[in-house]
């Protein structure tokens, strides 16, 4: 049975790695390319926030919308929130997961600061723009503390919850928030395509990993459980 449960514990570790490759890739992909300034993204870029921009500035009540959007869901709403899920669990005894959560949510602000800082990317700037936003721009924090934040509670919440229609509402929410909170920062001139699209990849990437750390490690420990008996 140990040895079952060790196995078992080992493919789930496989494939969390797996997942974590699978995204890891393409953002290193698209990192390379804006740091090469490749002739392709960067038109996309540009035509898609001069397109957007061009909209908001027509209509002033969605910058209002998108300015409220950024702000409720700023990445400090979602640590805060994680914080307290963390101190739920915590109290609930369950302390491996707790710790996950901190680390997870830590891991994700911590790489997407020091990214910004090492490649340097400069947000949009408008003649006339519809809102600012100070710092560098690649990855987008907000996008990436959304997805982050949206996959550490739905890894959570889920295998907790009953109903297929509750489960399907918060997988719904979970992918919605993020996508919305990248649009809005693109709508509001804030950041580029390619940065939101980073955030996003990183925001998931970042759970499988620590996933796949603490997996990894209760794998070491089922199979010293398993030899030493």
């Amino acid at each position: 049975m140990g040895h079952e449960r060790e196995v078992a514990l080992g493919m789930r570790t496989t494939r969390t790695v797996g997942l974590a490759v699978g995204l890891l890739v393409p953002f290193g992909v698209l990192a390379a390319l804006v740091i090469g300034k490749a002739g392709a993204v960067r038109e996309l870029d540009v035509h898609v926030a001069d397109r957007l921009h061009a909209v908001m500035v027509e209509h002033p009540a969605l910058v209002d919308v998108a300015v409220w959007w950024s702000l409720l869901l700023h990445p400090n709403t979602f640590r805060v929130a994680a914080l307290g899920l963390a101190i739920w669990l915590a109290r609930r005894r369950e302390v491996v997961l707790a710790w996950w959560v901190a680390a997870t949510m830590t891991a994700g602000g911590v790489l997407g600061g020091v990214l910004k800082l090492l490649f340097g990317v400069h947000r949009p700037d408008f003649l006339d723009p519809v809102a600012r936003a100070t710092g560098y721009s690649f990855p987008s924090g907000h996008a990436l503390n959304a997805a982050l934040g949206a996959a550490v509670f739905l890894l959570v919440t889920l295998p907790r919850t009953r109903g297929r229609v509750t489960r399907a509402a918060l997988v719904v929410a979970g992918v919605a928030v993020p996508l919305l909170t990248a649009y809005a920062r693109i709508a509001l001139g804030v950041h580029w395509t390619s940065d939101v699209i980073a955030g996003l990849l990183l925001g998931v990437a970042v759970p499988a990993i620590t996933v796949a750390v603490f997996q990894g490690r209760r794998v070491r420990v089922e199979s010293d459980r398993v030899h030493s008996r």
